[in-house]
């Protein structure tokens, strides 16, 4: 993968159809306010990204956070973050491929949704079967997509706020005050946090990518630090404009991009948002698909996952763990097909909290071998390939930052298992973590045993 599409991807990873679709939602549960929500979440993702960055600068591998989490605190912590973001991504693979077929079903009835999602999921089976350079070139064009709609996006609502469209009543500021900036006060901020910090899930594939990138050192830093411009310019900036064109109680906030490109007298404006937001599914569909693939492959690498997953096609595509991936994503759909909104809403109550587990993971890592390489460098040299003598990409403001990105992390936790709705999702999340490990840590006590006895069986030299 070239520098060129790593950085685009790592400008389009987490814009997806949670901001074309659902961020009208945080504006609904905290109103204007909401702003202050995604600022609060924007930053625990920049620390995140920067932790994650100065890792896989380091240590470039298709295991990331999950190789990370080894070295930092053992193999079992590793493989359960791998594990777990793994499962993750296979029921979210078949989550895009059905959102997407039924949102681009309201524009092509005529089609049946069932056959639109499995010809997603093949597409991009093949795309990810050819080679991590097409993948890279198909995720480059999605971001690019993305990221002009909401340039434009962008142009139009500043446009209408100032007045400059004709036929088309500016609001001005009015919306953001009128009843108050935060109408459900500091309760409703909490709750907007808990709600658009899952807007940036998906960003830390940035760092599983690096591995098949030229020159992932460079690559890598250029990356992270377009997530600084992403989030102050398009999270912020998109929904700064929504919060001032929309009442924070009006019933268009379920679309909240179409209501206001609609204010802004656009046709089609429904229409071309519903096209975006199926773009968007498709480029999460096909990176989730790629991550999924290295994750599964590096866990068969470090033999926490079957051998066969490590095989290589001639152009050093893990088809094994792509297809086996992929599979899940086949027989999710076809369940939810066959039991409408009983399958998919279940699976993803388990694993919909697991982007704020492997945040932690990420935090916690970063903390650790940073302090091991610092230690190794004033002792005179790494004792161990745990630590690293020169780190090409440092997170500034070390420790500190790091420990401010644990505290926004325990914060939204606790504002989680604080509220009833999102309780049940969090507590399920920590379920499936303590089953994943216990099964790691008896599958090790296992081969322990087994190679323990292998040795005993071995005729005595001598």
């Amino acid at each position: 993968m070239s520098p060129r599409q790593l950085t685009m991807m790592g400008l389009g990873s987490a814009i997806g159809a949670g901001l074309f679709i659902g961020s009208g939602a945080g504006i609904q549960a905290a109103g204007p306010a909401v702003l202050v929500s995604y600022l609060v979440a924007g930053t625990l993702i920049i620390i995140v990204m920067w932790a994650l960055g100065e890792m896989a600068a380091a240590n470039p591998n298709s295991g990331a956070f999950s190789v990370y989490t080894s070295k930092a605190l053992g193999s079992v912590a590793g493989a359960t973050v791998g594990w777990l973001w793994w499962l993750q991504l296979v029921v979210v693979i078949a989550a895009e491929a059905l959102g997407a077929a039924g949102l681009l079903s309201t524009l092509v009835p005529a089609v049946p949704v069932w056959l639109m999602a499995l010809v997603f999921m093949g597409v991009f089976t093949a795309v990810n079967l050819t080679g991590v350079k097409n993948f890279g070139e198909f995720e480059f064009w999605f971001a690019l997509l993305k990221v002009v709609a909401i340039v434009v996006f962008l142009l139009v609502g500043a446009a209408l706020l100032f007045g400059w469209i004709p036929g088309a009543e500016s609001p001005g500021l009015a919306n953001l005050t009128a009843d108050g900036f935060a109408p459900n006060g500091l309760a409703g901020i909490a709750t907007g946090l808990f709600v658009v910090a899952f807007a940036f899930g998906g960003t830390e594939i940035v760092s599983v990518a690096a591995a098949e990138t030229r020159d992932p050192a460079k690559s890598v830093a250029r990356a992270v630090k377009t997530v600084v411009a992403r989030i102050l310019v398009f999270y912020v900036g998109s929904i700064f404009v929504i919060a001032a064109v929309v009442p924070w109680t009006s019933p268009g906030l379920k679309s909240p991009f179409a209501a206001v490109l609609e204010a802004a007298g656009m046709p089609g404006a429904a229409s071309a948002i519903t096209l975006v937001a199926v773009v968007a599914l498709l480029s999460a569909l096909n990176a989730n698909l790629y991550g999924a693939s290295r994750m599964i492959f590096s866990l068969a690498e470090r033999g926490e996952a079957p051998r066969a997953l490590v095989w290589l096609t001639g152009a050093k595509v893990p088809a094994v763990a792509v297809l086996a991936s992929v599979a899940f994503g086949f027989v999710a759909t076809v369940l939810e097909l066959l039991f409408p909104e009983q399958v998919l809403p279940l699976l993803l109550n388990f694993v919909g909290s697991t982007c704020l587990v492997v945040w932690g993971s990420a935090l916690v890592s970063q903390f650790v071998l940073r302090r091991r390489a610092d230690r190794a460098v004033a002792q005179g040299g790494a004792g161990d390939d745990s630590a690293q003598d020169v780190l090409p990409l440092r997170m500034a403001g070390f420790p500190w930052l790091t420990g401010v990105g644990m505290a926004l992390l325990a914060a939204i936790f606790a504002v989680g298992l604080a509220a009833e709705d999102s309780r049940g999702q969090l507590l399920s999340t920590f379920g499936l973590v303590a089953v994943i490990a216990a099964g790691s840590w008896l599958r090790r006590r296992a081969a322990g045993s087994k190679a323990g006895a292998d040795r005993e069986m071995e005729p005595s030299q001598g």
